[in-house]
């Protein structure tokens, strides 16, 4: 992969960041690909998740507080957006 595909890529990440969130910056964007992995592992590989959050488990509740947070924040722009 080069430069160009990961300019791109980022670009994705900031519009889909901007879209789910209401807002984009680094930190937004790091917490939502996070999620976003954390997410895909879990439906593709449960028991993998499963062994990681036995493993982790401090891992496990700063996900579970990622998850809150992001949730929040998408209710929060999908209600602003409502807004006339």
């Amino acid at each position: 992969m080069d430069e160009t595909f990961f300019r791109q890529f980022e670009a994705l990440m900031d519009k889909y960041t901007e879209l789910l969130l209401g807002q984009t910056n680094e930190e937004l964007k790091e917490k939502v690909k996070a999620w976003a992995l954390y997410s895909h592992v879990a439906k593709s590989m449960p028991a993998l998740v499963k062994h990681w959050n036995e493993l982790y488990p401090e891992a496990k509740e700063q996900m579970k507080q990622l998850i809150a947070e992001i949730k929040r924040l998408n209710d929060e722009a999908r209600a602003n957006a409502k807004k006339p």
